[in-house]
């Protein structure tokens, strides 16, 4: 390609975008990506969007750059593919989510008073896109939740919209009793559709739970895997230093070793451990 735009290292986002056109040219551009469509791409966009989330979670602001940029090219690729096929085009995406922020806040782009907290808000945004739902004609109550979303958010916006409504479990320990009905029910389900059945109606409660607790679940899940990864580390050095790896050893020998990383973490200054 000869477009002078795509060698400009300052070409800011018009270079991206001639970037994208480029690598879709049907004759000249990328046999892979001309190749590629909406369903194709987007489980790249959900990747993308998580290794974003590593980034921040990891403090590794270099990388975030990156994984930023990421991440906007696969709007670029998505908004490309509209275009080719008469949709909508990449400003027109830019127009959409400008205005959607004007109209959602209008104590700063409008008339109202800019003197509220930030539960008032959180409320008063609630009610605009309630009222964006009706438009759409999304009037039930769980009505334009995404179902792309991770299941266990997913459940947990599901259980909010019914819970402004009213129907949610008044306390904790309520909660708390239905996961211990739920895991009962699924020590008792003999078949597999019934156990996978009952084992999503327990992760379903569980994610109540978080919520009542005011944990976000996909967060406390993440921990829970660095901690596991973190701990199996230190059982394969521990094998490793006698010689050894995981596959020549067995269950009492790594549970030894696992409790000895717990207690190493219990003992080292500043860990939060369970």
């Amino acid at each position: 390609m000869d477009d002078p735009l795509i060698r400009d290292p300052h070409g800011g986002m018009p270079r991206l975008l001639a970037i994208m056109r480029a690598l879709r040219d049907p004759e000249h551009g990328c046999p892979w990506d001309v190749e590629q469509t909406f369903a194709t791409i987007a489980p790249y966009t959900i990747e993308e969007a998580y290794e974003v989330a590593d980034a921040i979670e990891r403090e590794a602001w270099d990388e975030l750059r990156g994984e930023l940029g990421d991440l906007l090219f696969q709007s670029v690729f998505h908004a490309q593919i509209a275009s080719e096929r008469g949709l909508f085009d990449f400003d027109d995406v830019a127009k959409a989510i400008a205005d959607k922020m004007l109209a959602r806040h209008p104590h700063v782009f409008g008339s109202e008073s800019n003197a509220k907290s930030a539960e008032q808000q959180v409320q008063d945004w609630e009610a605009v896109k309630a009222a964006e739902r009706a438009e759409k004609a999304e009037t039930g109550v769980l009505g334009g939740v995404a179902k792309g979303l991770p299941a266990l958010t997913r459940a947990v916006k599901l259980q909010n919209r019914a819970a402004r409504v009213g129907f949610d479990w008044p306390a904790t320990d309520e909660v708390i009793d239905k996961v211990v009905e739920e895991a009962q029910e699924l020590r008792e389900a003999t078949d597999p559709a019934h156990q996978a059945e009952e084992f999503g109606d327990l992760l379903f409660v569980v994610a109540n739970l978080a919520r009542h607790l005011q944990i976000d679940p996909e967060e406390a899940l993440r921990a829970a895997n660095a901690k596991f990864e973190r701990r199996f580390g230190f059982i394969e050095a521990g094998l490793e230093a006698r010689g050894k790896r995981p596959e020549d050893s067995d269950l009492a020998e790594m549970d030894a070793l696992w409790n000895a990383a717990k207690l190493a973490e219990k003992s080292a200054p500043d860990e939060k451990t369970d």
